[in-house]
């Protein structure tokens, strides 16, 4: 198998995944460089520091920083070895993939590239994504030779190899999780491979080819997002039935070969909302299920608003002389899911910015894995749990385990989680 004859490595994109993949490489003892746009973060990170939430990330970065095997900056320099990690978000009304962060990438590094080079997409992408990326290197550096068939020899070697892991557990599942990984040629997979094998102890698996790469990874995230949306509608016709939703899973799921996930507000996340829609545009006349279940999913949050709205009413009602708008009411948790800080897609992060259009009253937002919201959201004011506790209505988006221990004893409380499921089996929505 070959290897890299150098030690040095370039990650392109320092979020959620590139980062934690750049401190791996450098707790091996290479020399890493992390690039990205954001002058903010390459500081935060050159600095020992990191800017987003990540179990033990904190630790290994610090680490890497302090003794020199990681460094940040905007501007790429030459590495063996480069792996773009940057965001492919969807866009227009239709739901269409955008590239352009990775065009932007591949742009970015192509005046650095050399022979011998090996540069890897980790992005997901819809099929034929890797393929753009050659062509975009390719045109920028028409002096190199790139593998446009199988059989031929190439000085870039490209490969595909998506990212597989759980937020809030990137640092363990980077080592421990299987990678598939699709290169343009042989050669091309077992230099990506060798490259990976200097952390991974989980096992590198060679798809025939980057789109088998591509589509594995839609594969596995929208059958994900397929069986949550089974969960979801599930809770709607238990609802309109009245019908405990969690009792009927707890039972379900006593059958040995039946496994029903929890419902929520909806899917969030930058991997299961958004990758299904890159099959659905691929083959939007063949991709019917896929298709249906981001439907149901994206169509929670507006479910979950109108059963808020409504209980906002009852609640008026029954007090005298209070008003819909005097309705005070605090949501617990706005990430995309439990115990993170990810607002990526976060569908709780959705009923709040909609529900505050909508209801004049006072909103309470309870979220302990963020101290400080993003850029765009930094109107919104935070609170904790102590300032919360006297709302009027309290709704739980998300299942925090910091929420576990709150009483609610005699409170008005929609459970959209199943977190209280074990307290009153009786009620829909607690």
């Amino acid at each position: 198998m070959s290897k890299l004859k150098n030690k040095k490595v370039s990650v392109v994109g320092l979020g959620y995944i590139g980062l934690p993949t750049a401190a791996m490489f450098a707790l091996q003892k290479i020399e890493v460089v992390g690039i990205d746009v954001n002058q903010v973060v390459v500081d935060t990170i050159n600095q020992g520091n990191i800017h987003i939430i990540e179990p033990d990330l904190d630790v290994a970065v610090r680490s890497v920083v302090n003794e020199g095997f990681l460094r940040a900056t905007t501007t790429p320099e030459y590495a063996e070895a480069f792996i773009i990690a940057v965001p492919t978000p969807l866009k227009g009304k239709n739901h269409e993939p955008d590239l352009s962060f990775i065009e932007a990438a591949s742009k970015l590094i192509a005046p650095v590239l050399q022979p011998g080079n090996l540069v890897i997409l980790e992005s997901t992408v819809p099929i034929g994504g890797t393929e753009k990326m050659l062509n975009w290197l390719k045109d920028a550096r028409p002096d190199l030779k790139f593998p446009m068939t199988l059989e031929e020899d190439t000085e870039i070697h490209i490969a595909h190899c998506p990212e597989r892991v759980l937020p809030g557990k990137v640092m363990i599942e980077l080592i421990t999780n299987d990678r598939i990984i699709g290169g343009m040629t042989s050669k091309c997979s077992d230099r990506a491979i060798s490259l990976y094998k200097m952390f991974v102890k989980g096992e590198c698996i060679k798809a025939s080819c980057p789109r088998t790469a591509e589509m594995t990874k839609l594969s596995e995230n929208s059958f994900r997002d397929v069986n949550i949306a089974f969960a979801n509608e599930l809770s709607l016709i238990c609802d309109e039935q009245n019908i405990n939703v969690w009792e009927i899973i707890h039972l379900a799921n006593r059958h040995p070969r039946v496994g029903i996930l929890l419902p929520g507000p909806g899917v969030g996340g930058h991997c299961i909302a958004v990758d299904p829609w890159f099959i659905v545009d691929s083959v939007p006349q063949t991709a019917q299920l896929i298709k249906t279940s981001r439907l149901i999913n994206n169509s929670k949050p507006e479910w979950v608003i109108k059963k808020i709205l409504s209980r906002i009413e009852v609640i008026a009602n029954h007090h005298y002389n209070k008003r819909q708008c005097d309705v005070s009411i605090a949501i617990y948790g706005i990430s995309f899911k439990p115990d993170i800080d990810d607002l990526r897609e976060s569908p709780a992060l959705g009923v709040f910015l909609n529900l505050s259009n909508i209801h004049d009253g006072p909103i309470i937002i309870v979220e302990p894995n963020i101290q400080s919201l993003p850029t765009g959201l930094e109107h919104i004011e935070l609170s904790n749990i102590k300032n919360s506790i006297e709302a009027d209505l309290h709704v739980i988006l998300v299942r925090h385990s910091a929420f576990t221990d709150i009483s609610f004893l005699d409170k008005e409380v929609l459970d959209f989680v199943g977190l209280l499921s074990h307290v009153n089996k009786n009620k829909i929505c607690l």
